[in-house]
């Protein structure tokens, strides 16, 4: 009886131990199965949040670029509703003031001598046939003092030639000549009065564009001295000025040059004209002596 006792007793605590196994194994794997299931949960919010960092990253290139293309776009809207006056004066002022003023002072003064001179040469031209006509006239119905005073009421080169011409025309016809001639090489000096001077205006400007030029190179290397490198930047500032100058300077000079060469053919022009109506007078002068001569 006690054996059998025994050996219950025994069995029932090998049962109880091997359940207390079973159920400590059991909780280990919940333990670990948990743990693995928290770590994936993990792992899987960290993608996320770097995934939604790498789309905001993305999203705020995206808008970065958008406004950089705006703003271009804005200034380039800018740019081309700029009128020639603003990029004409934006470029003189970065061109600088030193020599930039100077070349707009050659401009100044030679469009004033141009336009005096251009209202002066239209003011000297006349109708030398016209004239011509009517100093014969005068001469044949009143004689010397009528086309004298046919002269004095008319302005222009021609007309004064042809009173000093009518003036000494009781000296002989040799004296008129030679007076003609005078009085032609006088009233010639008078149309090409401060000619001169716009050619100096046509030379003058291209050279300050140059020496701008050379000047603004010389800052330009010497910015590269000072930095001890070759940089874009450095030589672009000093470039630019250069350019500018030397664009100023040869706009100004065409603008002079046409200026200039449209009023020595206008020179030309009335000279000409002085030349054919003085030899007409002449022979007008000794017609009407011939002609009191045989009255």
């Amino acid at each position: 009886m006690k054996k059998l006792l025994t050996l219950f007793a025994l069995a029932s605590f090998l049962t109880f131990g091997v359940s207390n196994s079973a159920i400590a194994q059991g909780e280990d794997g919940n333990d670990a199965a948990t743990e693995m299931v928290d770590s994936a949960a993990m792992a899987a919010e960290k993608a996320a949040e770097e995934a939604a960092a790498v789309a905001a990253k993305a999203a705020s290139i995206e808008a970065d670029a958008v406004a950089a293309k705006k703003e271009a776009d804005a200034v380039a809207a800018l740019e081309a509703d700029k009128s020639f006056h603003q990029v004409l004066k934006e470029k003189f002022i970065e061109g600088g003031p030193e020599f930039m003023g100077i070349v707009l002072l050659c401009l100044i003064l030679g469009l004033a001598i141009v336009i005096e001179r251009i209202i002066y040469l239209n003011m000297a031209t006349t109708n030398s046939a016209k004239l011509l006509a009517n100093v014969e006239d005068a001469l044949n119905s009143g004689g010397v003092d009528a086309a004298k005073e046919v002269c004095r009421n008319t302005s222009g080169p021609v007309a004064s030639i042809f009173y000093q011409g009518l003036d000494r025309s009781h000296e002989g016809v040799e004296m008129v000549e030679k007076s003609v001639v005078s009085y032609g090489s006088v009233q010639m000096g008078q149309l090409e009065k401060g000619i001169s001077w716009i050619s100096l205006f046509i030379a003058l400007a291209p050279m300050l564009g140059f020496m701008g030029t050379v000047i603004g190179m010389i800052g330009a290397f010497d910015a590269i001295e000072a930095a001890g490198d070759i940089s874009p930047s450095l030589v672009a500032g000093g470039i630019k000025i250069a350019l500018l100058t030397t664009v100023f300077g040869l706009i100004v000079a065409i603008i002079l040059q046409v200026f200039y060469n449209y009023i020595v053919a206008k020179v030309d022009s009335i000279v000409n004209d002085m030349e054919n109506a003085s030899i007409n007078l002449i022979d007008l002068l000794v017609a009407h002596e011939l002609k009191n001569k045989k009255a």
